[in-house]
């Protein structure tokens, strides 16, 4: 993971569970004329630490977080150099927008100064995050791109697990990035009316499913897995996190902007199904928990329309108040986390929750993180990602036993 809480899997993981926000002040433009003046951003981000300053000039900075956090990745699955330069390692990435900050700037440069570079294509386009990773490690397998706004991390991760269950391919690095922290971004963001406002306490500001909520908080991010057969993680001697073992996209098919209850717990209901399990089996919910008013509200209901009665038996949380919104990196770095959470025992908290809504009364998990080491209890979970124009994403994971 490279997130605004810093990068690598255990110490996110730490903050996470210690209730550490990651949003803080932009400070990288003018914000002089934005409502919203805070994001969450990868500040401990060092490119130079890992490419020369030709490649940065040549990268976008979504290329550059997405090979960083392979690296990771990689070297911690300890996938050998020859293992990754195979036909049975491919790459499939989600990303909302792509190298917009290379975007940005070939139409400032263009408008602004009649200049034109052979680079800004190759830097920008949607794919080239995907392309580089598999530049960088020789991955010559399948290489594709997802987007579908905010559930392009999750949607990604799922075809990923297709292509291997089905017998396609060994092996498959996956995940999110998106770095949209840019100045057309977020005013195009606030022009929504769906970014907080709470810029005095940037920590404070994202509220998921408390009543005095008043929008997310934009941030930057990317979240990598390495997806394998178990035959081949366990040839290898592989730290195995956890099995994925559901997935289920759907569309709601009825607004750009808005969510429907409907589409989503369809998307939740088949993802059960394909991971063969009843609603009985879910022992935790990574939300979606974006903090605005539509959407925290249709996620609760949702997984009321899903569970029933049993739904405030279940606990839910959100990471977003601590992350920020990550757009096609959100639903990557929340299913690392789901995972790390069956694996460990432990749920992330809410943070920032102050007022309670009638329509948001599940168990969101607001005390601080919440352990079940001692009862055993946590070992399937469940991991919602919707985004604009009502894509729905549901991933299921398991704790994995000999």
């Amino acid at each position: 993971m490279i997130t605004p809480l810093g990068s690598g899997c255990d110490g996110v993981w730490s903050d996470l569970c210690a209730g550490k926000s990651g949003i803080s002040k932009i400070e990288g433009f003018d914000t002089s004329e934005l409502k919203s003046t805070i994001a969450g951003i990868c500040h401990d981000f060092q490119p130079l630490e890992i490419f020369d300053e030709r490649e940065i000039l040549r990268l976008d900075r979504t290329s550059q977080m997405a090979v960083a956090a392979t690296t990771l990745a990689a070297n911690d699955s300890k996938l050998t150099p020859e293992q990754l330069d195979s036909c049975d390692t491919g790459v499939i990435l989600g990303t909302g927008y792509g190298g917009i900050e290379s975007t940005e700037e070939g139409y400032a440069a263009y408008y602004g100064q009649g200049k034109r570079s052979a680079v800004t294509v190759p830097k920008a386009m949607s794919n080239a995050a995907a392309s580089n990773v598999a530049m960088r490690f020789k991955s010559r397998g399948p290489n594709m791109t997802v987007s579908t706004a905010c559930s392009s991390g999750a949607n990604a991760i799922g075809q990923a697990y297709h292509l291997i269950r089905h017998g396609v391919i060994e092996r498959m690095i996956t995940g999110g990035v998106d770095a949209p922290i840019t100045p057309v971004v977020m005013y195009h963001w606030q022009s929504l009316r769906v970014l907080s406002t709470g810029n005095d306490l940037p920590a404070r500001a994202c509220k998921p499913f408390s009543a005095n909520r008043d929008g997310f908080v934009l941030a930057e991010g990317t979240g990598i897995v390495i997806l394998e057969t178990l035959e081949s993680a366990l040839a290898r001697g592989a730290h195995i996190y956890g099995e994925i073992i559901g997935y289920a996209s759907t569309a709601d098919a009825q607004h750009i902007t808005l969510p429907d209850p409907e589409g989503e717990s369809q998307a939740m209901n088949r993802a059960l199904r394909d991971a063969d399990l009843t609603t009985d089996d879910i022992h935790y919910i990574n939300a979606h928990g974006t903090a605005t008013k539509f959407n925290d509200s249709s996620e609760t209901k949702a997984i009321k329309q899903v569970f029933g009665e049993r739904a405030y038996e279940i606990p839910v949380s959100s990471i977003k108040a601590m992350l920020g919104h990550s757009m096609g990196a959100s639903g990557a770095l929340e299913f690392i986390a789901t995972v790390l959470a069956v694996e460990r025992n432990v749920i992330p908290p809410t943070i920032n929750y102050e007022e309670p809504d009638p329509e948001c009364d599940l168990d969101y998990v607001t005390e601080g993180s919440r352990s079940l080491a001692d009862s055993g209890t946590l070992r399937t979970a469940m991991s919602n990602s919707f985004g604009f124009g009502g894509n729905n994403a549901v991933l299921v994971a398991r704790q994995y036993s000999k």
